[in-house]
């Protein structure tokens, strides 16, 4: 059975609606668990820190997909939601939707108190200039170019909460809903154009007129006070926010105000969570986990602990290989990296061995998309050394790098975007040179790094991307984006085979089929070694004072975070007890104790 037909149908006569069908059957599901809790508080400030300004407010065109659009679009309120915990579909944006029998369209009912943070009202019609705005060439945005000109027809507004979206190809219930629910409009009223020569409805000057003008959000919260380089404050709504009258927005995003600040060093952020400047602070890091916080506000019991396992798909990422560079292009060097990699030591060695190998360079626990099968190459210096001797690095130097009859050396530089992580770098250089293979350290400040592998400039870059449940192949894989900047083919690596396979699988009806494809791409990819795998936590781990609070059941199947840490992939489901904090801040003058707190949530620890 379809999850779809879980939802609870309405049949309603085509005459309240303009242009619909004859008895279109609405669903919707108001069925699913609530996972905030009614105690939860209204009001202050959480305090929270970034590593790096962002290169825009953009959302679309250059550098807009930078790790600050989770903020302002990609966490904002869609279409449908899915519930963190069943997975199954409930309503967000939409309060009902319906399909056609074409097996290309669906219909969708908008809740009619959805406003823009500038107190516009949403109207349906915002769809549809989203669908303009993204064919535009004006926000000089290939793949939103491409793929909104390609994979959706038309979108009409039947009425001002009415939408019909047509794809452009026939596909089951379940990937109508999928492709369906993550859409996200575009304020038309405030991207209304100054110039438009096109007559497109775009701005000409977009991408310089709007590069650091937020746009209104229609989350519970908006780009308020900003502090260029230096902090931004995302300022709630108000209680009067019309997602509380969803019932899963109830009792979430608690908090007056997210105050960020910019602090591109994580040893001196955690110094700020210390001293009770920053509220949480997230403990990934084992030196963090384990020594960090053996310091007095942690055995105080000023500063609490909590781990909890999630069930979160992993997207793609670990070490991807530019096979635009010199000697990236050769399949026996990338498998010869591959082995001279020691990432199951480096968990040993510098993770404590809490983190687990991902064996899929493509991503993992993605379901019947992920293909089980595949394994990372294991750490094996000698298996290196016969790769890269069939390369022609048959010769070493003074110093044990092996250089070609070019006299190349087998050095690449490794991208990286923060300076925690040099130490783990530095255990992979040393390991590497058993097999003859020199990785030097590129360390490019926060969001600069993945606009420098953005713009396809780094040999190796270590970074990982996220993901949805059904993965996306044509924005890494397809030679359409091979050689171009601005792009997620950060391998430039692509073959017909492939680019024959993602067509398939972006056009398949079926939902089956598209596992089965999805399966073969991640074969082919895997096989042409251009992503070496990294690690992966099947869990979150966090700091925070213990003014923050949180439900009895903090975790679900799909959460991210539990608490806003530098980025809003939580589910706003923690607030701040004022009357804690005060009680806290005068104990801490006083210099008196409370029991040290460590939460451990292990309901979908794996078993």
């Amino acid at each position: 059975m379809r999850r779809t037909l879980l939802a609870t149908a309405l049949l309603l006569p085509a005459a309240s609606w303009a242009g619909l069908p004859d008895n279109v059957e609405w669903l919707t599901n108001n069925n699913e668990p609530l996972f905030a809790s009614p105690d939860a508080q209204f009001g202050g400030t959480l305090r929270t820190a970034i590593s790096s300004f962002p290169q825009t407010f953009r959302t679309a065109g250059p550098d807009g997909n930078g790790a600050f659009r989770v903020w302002l679009l990609d966490k904002q309120p869609q279409l449908l939601q899915r519930h963190p915990d069943t997975l199954n579909y409930i309503p967000d944006l939409a309060t009902h939707w319906a399909f056609g029998e074409d097996n290309k369209t669906i219909y969708l009912k908008l809740n009619p108190a959805a406003k823009w943070s500038d107190g516009q009202p949403l109207k349906a019609s915002d769809f549809s200039y989203m669908l303009q705005f993204y064919r535009s060439k004006d926000i000089i945005d290939p793949w939103y170019n491409t793929y909104y000109s390609t994979q959706i027809e038309r979108i009409d507004a039947l009425d001002d909460h009415t939408v019909e979206l047509v794809f452009s190809k026939e596909m089951d219930h379940d990937a109508l809903l999928y492709f369906t629910h993550r859409l996200k409009p575009r304020a038309e009223h405030f991207l209304k154009p100054k110039t438009d020569k096109n007559n497109d409805g775009v701005d000409d000057n977009y991408v310089r007129r709007f590069n650091f003008k937020p746009e209104p959000t229609l989350g519970a919260y908006h780009v308020g006070k900003i502090r260029k380089g230096k902090s931004i404050t995302m300022q709630h709504i108000g209680e009067d926010w019309w997602g509380y009258t969803n019932r899963y927005y109830k009792h979430r995003y608690n908090v007056d105000k997210i105050r960020i600040k910019v602090i591109r060093d994580n040893d001196i952020a955690f110094k700020h969570f210390e001293k009770g400047d920053l509220d949480v602070y997230a403990m990934g890091r084992p030196e963090i986990w384990y020594d960090k916080s053996q310091s007095k506000p942690f055995k105080n019991g000023y500063i609490h602990r909590f781990w909890g396992y999630n069930q979160m798909e992993v997207g793609a990422g670990g070490f991807w290989l530019n096979t635009a560079k010199p000697m990236l292009d050769d399949l026996n060097v990338r498998k010869g990296i591959a082995h001279a990699l020691n990432v199951d030591g480096l968990n040993k060695k510098v993770f404590r061995g809490d983190f687990s190998r991902k064996q899929n360079g493509l991503g993992v626990g993605l379901g019947p998309y992920t293909n089980e099968d595949l394994s990372a190459l294991p750490f094996d210096a000698s298996a290196a050394i016969k790769h890269f001797e069939q390369a022609g690095f048959t010769q070493i130097s003074s110093d044990g790098i092996r250089v070609n009859d070019k006299k190349q050396r087998l050095s690449f530089a490794v991208t990286y975007s923060h300076q925690v992580v040099t130490p783990q770098l530095a255990y992979l250089k040393e390991q590497a040179k058993a097999a003859g293979l020199e990785l030097t350290m590129n360390l490019v400040d926060g969001s600069s790094a993945f606009k420098f592998a953005l713009e396809k400039k780094h040999e190796i870059s270590y970074h990982s991307m996220g993901t949805a449940p059904r993965p996306q192949y044509w924005e890494y894989f397809h030679s359409a984006n091979a050689g171009k900047t601005q792009n997620n083919n950060f391998t430039n690596y692509s073959t017909p085979e492939l680019d024959a396979l993602i067509m398939q699988y972006r056009g398949v009806f079926s939902s089956k089929e598209k596992e089965r494809l999805s399966r073969e791409i991640q074969r082919q990819v895997h096989e042409a070694s251009v992503i070496v795998p990294g690690v992966m936590a099947p869990y979150i781990r966090s700091g925070y004072w213990r003014w923050m609070k949180y439900p009895a059941n903090p975790m679900q199947k799909k959460t991210e975070a539990l608490f806003t840490i530098g980025r809003m992939d939580d589910f706003g489901t923690y607030w701040i007890d004022q009357e804690v904090k005060k009680a806290t801040q005068k104990a801490v003058k006083k210099g008196q104790r409370f029991d040290p707190v460590t939460v451990m949530d292990t309901k979908y620890k794996p078993q």
